[in-house]
């Protein structure tokens, strides 16, 4: 991290800290985002290296479901040629993805939408969902399960949700697990940085070692 520009790489991404110059520039032109999108989230990390581990296929379709700024996202574009759509309630992150897109070279589609409302038929346009740090309130915990059970359904390869260890986060990959055939499991990161939580892989069984 460079404490004069305030940007770190991160899996190859250059990301920007809420303290760069142009984080405060979108702040202001955009205004705060309302639903926790207002920065990098840690477990973007978990994320970044479990795909790292098991890769998407190149060209693939993926959703990355509350995306704030599109970390996650932005990683599947880069890395594996992916079509990109970030999905978020909050139209005011859209900025923040956009911006850092542009930074890392790639472009993502954007889309905005709650959880609930996202059909099969939406779902059946994408081969790989992800989600970082999306399921923190205890109502979302069942949007969340609803939602990969129709990605399942849909046909969508591999889900991949990530969190911290808050317990709505823990209660849907034990329901997914017990329901839906996923696998539930602590994760960790040392590099680039620290990060610690669980992760929920639900699809396909061969990218789950």
């Amino acid at each position: 991290m460079s404490s004069e520009n305030h940007t770190r790489e991160l899996f190859g991404l250059v990301v920007r800290q809420n303290a760069h110059p142009d984080m405060r520039r979108l702040r202001r032109e955009a205004g705060d985002p309302s639903l926790h999108g207002n920065k990098f989230w840690k477990s973007s990390c978990l994320t970044m290296d479990y795909l790292k581990r098991h890769p998407l296929e190149r060209g693939a379709r993926v959703l990355d479901l509350g995306c704030g700024w599109g970390l996650g996202g932005i990683f599947c574009a880069k890395q594996f040629a992916a079509r990109v759509t970030g999905l978020d309630a909050d139209p005011s992150v859209f900025p923040f993805l956009d911006y850092h897109a542009q930074l890392n070279e790639v472009s993502v589609d954007t889309w905005r939408c709650r959880y609930e409302r996202v059909t099969t038929a939406d779902l059946s346009r994408f081969d790989a969902v992800i989600g970082t740090d999306i399921c923190f309130w205890d109502k979302l915990e069942p949007a969340l399960y609803n939602l990969t059970r129709r990605a399942l359904k849909a046909g969508v390869s591999r889900v991949v949700l990530a969190d911290p260890g808050r317990s709505p986060f823990r209660r849907l990959a034990e329901r997914a697990e017990e329901k839906l055939g996923a696998e539930y499991r602590e994760w960790e990161v040392r590099r680039p940085m620290k990060a610690s939580g669980c992760l929920m892989i639900a699809g396909d069984t061969g990218a789950r070692g």
